[in-house]
């Protein structure tokens, strides 16, 4: 009997579950979050948010999606949900580190990894939404990155570091990666 009751309990919690609404209000196909009507703590359209995303951290596989690079998608569709608008929305991503081979073209990415840039779509989805996206020309030159291999979408900096500090000096909020 505790068993069947116990069944019966884990089956409504995972249509629950799977009953709610994931979208994508701005990046298409990347950055699906989750509807929460219930939430109390939303955005608050009427503020200016300036974000800068320090991305550092590489893939361990090659073929798979950056997660973190994924995460400034899911920001603009979270603040979307929230009522801010891309007027009221500033975004910067500095990849550096493990994180610089994502802005690579993919010519020069299947001849370095053996694979296509899974990357390239979200990159391409990032820049249209009007997120500038920089990576670290010291890095570049510390991994072996040629800067003629770096997707059109993606500025060259100086440093990440340099870009880091101007951005935050300019008001940007960061989130480390």
């Amino acid at each position: 009997m505790q068993k069947c009751f116990l069944l019966i309990c884990c089956s409504v919690l995972l249509l629950v579950a799977n009953a709610q609404n994931k979208v994508n209000p701005v990046i298409k196909g990347f950055g699906t979050v989750y509807e929460v009507p219930f939430a109390v703590e939303n955005p608050d359209p009427s503020l200016k948010y300036k974000v800068m995303f320090d991305l550092v951290t590489g893939s361990e596989k090659p073929e798979v999606l950056l997660e973190n690079l994924e995460s400034v998608a899911k920001l603009i569709n979270l603040q979307a949900l929230g009522g801010v608008t891309g007027k009221h929305l500033k975004v910067i991503a500095v990849l550096h580190g493990g994180a610089a081979f994502v802005v690579m073209n993919n010519e020069s990415y299947h001849k370095k990894f053996g694979v296509d840039n899974p990357n390239l779509p979200l990159i391409a989805a990032l820049n249209k939404a009007g997120v500038e996206l920089f990576v670290c020309g010291q890095t570049l030159f510390k991994r072996s990155i040629d800067s003629q291999s770096v997707t059109p979408e993606v500025k060259v900096a100086l440093s990440a570091l340099t870009t880091l500090t101007t951005y935050g000096l300019k008001g940007y909020t960061t989130l480390k990666f």
